[in-house]
Parts: structure tokens; C-alpha cells; sequence
């Protein structure tokens, strides 16, 4: 191997110009007053970016940019450029899990509290079941229906993963039907549904924010919660430079939880080979799942003062996350193939707009039902979140609250760990319809299902309101505190 060559430089000239593109994106944000009030990440910015350079380049020169020998060609004598993007889409999705779930907390919630979580948790999952079952009905009925080529019925699931849960899930499933089912561009075109979420979050969110402060039900908060030293450091933990520097440990740390994914995922592939590329797809959940017992290990060695210093400093950790998280979508939106799409673009944007209406009826419902106290917050922070990720609805939280004085920003760190133990299952069910129309109508009807029943967890104390009642008395006359359904309960009855 000779360092001259191009194929060396591949990885750095990618990461190059996914970082010049994002300081560029931060620049014409800065300079563009359309653009800033537009609130979209600079993320998405330098995604797109790269995207339009690419496809100018592709109809100029006949080749992508990424696939230009400067990037590696085209992976003929080494991995291409637009591969690059790919793998750096999946990888940060993993990196980004796990340096969040390696955050400690030592954070106490009231009964109230733990059970607004839980709601939560429940409703994001209906908010993927309800995009599930609409990106189902419209796929369904354009390969069985208008015969679109090169499509199968169980691309609208697709909607679930892009808008719901972002690029690197969109990437993994849209790769799985393409390399396993037969979807012609299915990374692609998983990685565009993506692309258009994070745009509907963004005009969709402001478009929200300027009609309801027009009403005067919302006012934009150019208040800031100022740092403290807790928020940088918590007290005993292992000096920033030392023989080794403390960033250099959390990035080890993160980096070894993901090698053992990693050597899970293998061992699996090994025994059940016909479910390689599924549980390969599982990167992000089986490193997130890894983060717990290393946590527990971690504080086993300090109760026994085996390790006197803390080890895991939950800034830096949400830093790893945060540069993972920005660089996935870059990657992510730079690698779509426009030209590939072309026999699509009718079912793209039917999807994104009834993923789009279907979102934003559902959680303006649920958030003057379950959350009367601070309605706009949580229609803000959610709506982001299932259209683009949980970062983008922090952006748009941000305009109304930015000081956080409501618990809608809790809600959304908070529901991960409910919304997995709830959705993880249903996740198996999108291999499954791919394997046939049959079997993506099977799905569709499961995940409908599903719905209703999520539902009826979520509005439980409407359902069984006279037995929540019974308990409230009940828990009146022994002197206890109103249990977390009571008291909210209690809540939205003051409210009304």
C-alpha cells in the first residue's frame, strides 16, 4: 500500500467535506435571515449541501461526487466515496446510542413524573405505529394497485423509520429490502424519506410557532438557562489530563461497548445466518441494550472503591453523541442518489405528506389531551422528534422554552426507555413484510392493532375514569399521595 494513493484519502476527504459543509451551512445561516427562522439544523443544511453539489456533478460528469477518484472512484480497486457515506450513516448511529445511554443519572421523579414518562414512551411508539400503518396502506396500493417497478409493498414502513427514527434506521432497513427483498433503492430511498422529515419538522414546526403565536397562545423565549459546573462535571470523577486525557476514556469507552455489539451481532449472524442482515440492523438497540450492565459493572467497582475516580462524564458523552448524531445526517442526506429515485418521487411525496398530516393530528390530540399544562411545548418537542430526531425537537422546543422551565424536554430524553421496551418488538415485524404483499398486509393489520391497543395504555384514565376515581378516593382517605394516573388526572381537571 502506497500512502499516494487516492483510496488512502478516502475516509479523510469524506469526513473533510462533511465538515466543510456543515461550517458552510453555519455560515449562510448566520448571513440568511430566511434560513435561520427557518430553524433547520445546520446538519440538514450540509447534507444538502453535498446533495445538490452531487447531483450537479452526477448530470455534469456522469458520476457522483463521491464516486469522483478523489473519493475513491467507484470502488472498483477500493470502497467508493458514496460506500464511505454509508458506513459512517450506520456506524454513528451505534456511536451516537451508546455514547447517550452511557450518561449516569441520578435523577429521582414523583409518581406523577414517572408516569408522564411513561406516557410518553407509549405515544412514541404509537407515533411510529400510526406512520407504520399509513406508509403501509400507500405502498400497498401502489405495487399492488399501480404497479410502480422496482418497488415492494412494504417500502411505506419506511415512513416509520425516516421520519420516526431517522436517517441511520431509514439507511438500515431501506439496505436490508435492497439487498434481501429486491427494493431498488431502497437505501436511497429510505435515506430521502429521511431527508424530507427533517425538512417537515423544520417548515412544518415553524409554520406552528408563528400561527399560534399570532393567536397569542405562544411567545418566542429568548431566555437562556445559564450553565453551572454541574453541567460540565459532577463531583469525584477522574481529572480532564492526566496519563490519559478524560475525552480519550469516554470515546474508549463507547468504542469498546460498541466492539462487544459488535462481536454479539457476529456470534448471532453465525447461528441464525438467515437473519444476518436484521440483527446486523439492530447496531444502535443491542449497544444501547450493552450500556446497561457495563453502567452496573461501573458502579460495582465504585461502591467496592475498587475505582475511587468516577470514569463516564455525561457531557462529554453528550458531545461523542451530538458530533455522531450531526455527521449521520450529513452522511446521510450526501449519500441519496436523486437519478436512482425517479420512478418514486410520486409515492415520496405522498408518503411524506400523509406522514406529515397524520403526525401533526395525532400529536397536537395527544398533547391537549394528556398534557393541557404545557400543550405547545410537548407538540413542539414531539412533532420534531417523529419527523426528524429527538435533536430537532429540542431546536424547536428551544424557540418557546429555552430555558426549560416546562418537563416537555424531560419527556423527550426521558420516554427512550419505554418506547424501546414497547417498540423493540414490533421492530421484527419489518423484515417480515417484505417477504411478500400478503405479508405486508399481515403487517399492516398487526400494527393497526397495535395502535388501538397503545391507545387505550395512553388514554387509560379517560377509559377507566370511575376506577382511577375509586383509587383517588381511596388514596384520599388512607392520607397517601394521589398515585402518578390520579394526580394527573387531578391535573387536567383543574385545567379544564
Amino acid at each position: 500500500m502506497s500512502f499516494s494513493e487516492l483510496s488512502v484519502w478516502t475516509f479523510v476527504m469524506v469526513i473533510a467535506s462533511i465538515g466543510a459543509s456543515m461550517l458552510l451551512a453555519a455560515v449562510l445561516i448566520r448571513l440568511l435571515p430566511f434560513l435561520k427562522k427557518s430553524l433547520v439544523p445546520v446538519s440538514v443544511l450540509g447534507g444538502i449541501i453535498l446533495l445538490i453539489i452531487s447531483t450537479v456533478t452526477y448530470y455534469a460528469a456522469g458520476t457522483y461526487l463521491f464516486n469522483l477518484p478523489v473519493f475513491g472512484g467507484n470502488g472498483e480497486e477500493g470502497i467508493s466515496g458514496m460506500q464511505v457515506l454509508e458506513l459512517i450513516t450506520y456506524h454513528c448511529l451505534g456511536i451516537g446510542f451508546i455514547a447517550t445511554g452511557m450518561r449516569s443519572s441520578n435523577k429521582k421523579f414523583t409518581k406523577k413524573r414517572a408516569g408522564e414518562i411513561f406516557d410518553s414512551g407509549v405515544f412514541t411508539v404509537n407515533g411510529y405505529l400510526i406512520q407504520a400503518t399509513v406508509g403501509l396502506i400507500i405502498s400497498l396500493l401502489a405495487v399492488c394497485v399501480f404497479n410502480v417497478d422496482g418497488m415492494i409493498s412494504a417500502a411505506g414502513i419506511l415512513l416509520a423509520f425516516g421520519f420516526g427514527q431517522g436517517t441511520g434506521q431509514a439507511l438500515n432497513y431501506g439496505h436490508i429490502y435492497e439487498e434481501t427483498n429486491g427494493f431498488v433503492g431502497g437505501a436511497n430511498f429510505g435515506l430521502t424519506v429521511a431527508a424530507l422529515g427533517f425538512l417537515v419538522a423544520c417548515i412544518g414546526g415553524v409554520i406552528y410557532i408563528n400561527v399560534m403565536r399570532k393567536k397569542g397562545k405562544i411567545r418566542i423565549d429568548s431566555s437562556t438557562r445559564r450553565n453551572t459546573l454541574e453541567d460540565y462535571e459532577e463531583e469525584n470523577e477522574i481529572p480532564n489530563v492526566s496519563s490519559m486525557d478524560k475525552f480519550t476514556v469516554q470515546i474508549a469507552l463507547v468504542l469498546a461497548v460498541y466492539a462487544i455489539s459488535f462481536g454479539i451481532m457476529y456470534g448471532l449472524s453465525a447461528l441464525l445466518p438467515s437473519l444476518s442482515e436484521t440483527l446486523f440492523g439492530f447496531n444502535f438497540f443491542i449497544g444501547v441494550l450493552l450500556t446497561i450492565p457495563v453502567k452496573a459493572l461501573l458502579n460495582k467497582l465504585y461502591a467496592k472503591k475498587i475505582v475511587d475516580k468516577k470514569i463516564v462524564n455525561n457531557f462529554m458523552m453528550d458531545r461523542i453523541a451530538g458530533f455522531a448524531f450531526d455527521v449521520m445526517i450529513v452522511a446521510g442526506v450526501a449519500a441519496i442518489q436523486l437519478p436512482l429515485l425517479a420512478e418514486y418521487w410520486g409515492v415520496l411525496l405522498i408518503l411524506a405528506a400523509a406522514g406529515t398530516l397524520v403526525t401533526f393530528v395525532y400529536v397536537n390530540f395527544v398533547s391537549k389531551r394528556l398534557f393541557p399544562a404545557y400543550r405547545n411545548e410537548q407538540f413542539l418537542a414531539w412533532f420534531g422528534m417523529l419527523t426528524g430526531t429527538a435533536s430537532t425537537g429540542m431546536i424547536l422546543l428551544r424557540e418557546i422554552d429555552g430555558s426549560y422551565r416546562t418537563p416537555a424536554s424531560e419527556n423527550l430524553v426521558y420516554q427512550n426507555l419505554p418506547a424501546m421496551a414497547f417498540g423493540f418488538p414490533l421492530m421484527f415485524l419489518a423484515p417480515y413484510a417484505a417477504v411478500g404483499n400478503m405479508e405486508a398486509l399481515i403487517t399492516c393489520i398487526i400494527v393497526a392493532v397495535c395502535f388501538v391497543v397503545l391507545n387505550i395504555i395512553l388514554f387509560r384514565r379517560s377509559i377507566f375514569r370511575k376506577k382511577f376515581v375509586a383509587a383517588a378516593d381511596a388514596e384520599a382517605d388512607a392520607g397517601q399521595e394521589p398515585s402518578s394516573e390520579t394526580a394527573a388526572k387531578d391535573e387536567n381537571n383543574s385545567q379544564v
